[in-house]
């Protein structure tokens, strides 16, 4: 089958994956659901057409397993999630799973054994959404998963442990889930870019560098409630006012960091009455950057900005940071091969960092790990309108191939290295 027949085939099979929903109207398939386990058993099937051993371990992942010239070998990993946020897109995490069985099927077909085995991985949980809690899935194979989060409900009040049950999985063997790093090669994930820098190049694929680390601050800026009609303005403690140019500072401090990516998400006035002036505002930022120490230096200076703002409207400041976590960096070795790949189809090879999370940054804790991004239409994700084009699939299937054959062919040079 050509790498434009396979495209075709993952296109497809992607539809069939988006019809598979918790809900009726909109694509919605959440960790440990009926339409999980419907996801699973359907690229189950599919694995098995590729010429895979299949498998699921104790947490809900579905893994295939295609053999190298040497099972006593190490084993390469590839990748990406099946479950999805609500009122999803149907690429984000399937694209990589289905795309990573079309390159072990060209293998396959080839009757090609590489000096490794493959095993391509559609992991449980990426995104969180059923129980706050990101990555089960790639955390349980890298031994990073938190036992107290079997004790999390979910908003019917069902325990995480009793729905790894209901699944099928197993919440007191979820250990035996994590893979020895020494018997692995690395991992790679295909993934759509989430993001129009691709668009923008007129580039079908891009090599991805880093996965961005991350801050999350929760602010409250506390003034003084008071009746809109009647308190002058040079008398007001307005903490609207006061984190609204804290919001415009935000923005503007991103251009003394160059990559900064800063967002203030979420905002809430209290009381929220048309006729009060709001006496309580509580804001999220979330800050992103490749390089953890300029992330850290952004985070100390919008710190900074937002007392010096309160203080002088008289307003008082609560800054928490709920949430941080560092950047991933791609191995330098594989990403060096991937892109010797890409150039065999692309006449410029555009690397970029990810500014979002994906199991790769778990993967990369214990093994080496890559990544290739695909073009989608607009940037747009976690939405509906996500979209990729065919021809851009069909890239991304000949660069993987070739990828895969190039580690076959440098296997002596990578193996041994825990890290690169």
């Amino acid at each position: 089958m050509s790498t434009i027949d396979l495209a075709q085939t993952v296109m497809e099979r992607i539809e069939a994956l988006a019809r598979i929903s918790e809900e009726p109207d909109r694509l919605t398939r959440t960790f440990g659901s009926p339409a999980m386990r419907q996801a699973n058993d359907l690229v189950a099937t599919w694995m098995r057409e590729a010429g895979m051993t299949v498998s699921e371990d104790a947490i809900g992942n579905v893994i295939g397993r295609y053999p190298g010239r040497e099972e006593s070998g190490k084993t390469f990993l590839l990748g990406s999630h099946l479950d999805t946020v609500r009122d999803a897109g149907k690429y984000d995490g399937p694209l990589g799973v289905i795309a990573a069985i079309a390159c072990v099927q060209q293998l396959h077909q080839s009757q090609t054994l590489l000096p490794f085995a493959i095993e391509v991985i559609g992991f449980a949980d990426e995104e969180g959404v059923r129980y706050q809690t990101t990555y089960l899935g790639s955390k349980v194979l890298t031994g990073r998963f938190n036992e107290q989060d079997l004790k999390r409900f979910d908003s019917r009040g069902i325990s995480m442990a009793d729905a790894i049950r209901t699944f099928g999985g197993n919440p007191d063997k979820l250990k035996e889930g994590r893979r020895d790093p020494q018997q692995l090669l690395g991992y790679t994930e295909i993934h759509i870019e989430q993001g129009p820098v691709l668009e923008k190049k007129y580039q079908p694929v891009g090599v991805v560098t880093a996965i961005s680390g991350q801050m999350r601050v929760r602010a409250r800026f506390t003034g003084q409630a008071g009746h809109a009609g009647t308190t002058p303005m040079g008398l007001r403690r307005d903490a609207l006012v006061a984190a609204a140019h804290f919001i415009t500072a935000v923005e503007v401090s991103t251009n003394d960091f160059p990559g900064l990516i800063a967002t203030v998400g979420q905002i809430e006035a209290l009381p929220g009455a048309s006729n009060v002036i709001p006496g309580e505002v509580i804001l999220t930022v979330d800050i992103r950057h490749h390089v953890d120490a300029t992330r850290t230096s952004a985070c100390a200076r919008l710190n900074e900005v937002a007392h010096r703002t309160a203080e002088k409207r008289g307003i008082a400041l609560d800054w928490e940071i709920v949430h941080e976590a560092q950047s991933v960096p791609c191995s330098h070795e594989l990403t060096a091969l991937l892109s010797k790949a890409a150039k065999r189809h692309l006449v410029e090879v555009t690397e970029l960092a990810s500014g979002a999370g994906h199991d790769a940054a778990m993967l990369g804790e214990i093994t080496p790990m890559a990544m290739l991004f695909v073009r989608c239409e607009g940037g747009i994700s976690h939405n509906p309108a996500e979209a990729v084009m065919t021809d851009d699939v069909r890239v991304a299937i000949a660069v993987m191939g070739d990828y895969l054959l190039l580690l076959g062919n440098q296997l002596n040079p990578l193996s041994g290295k825990k890290h690169a």
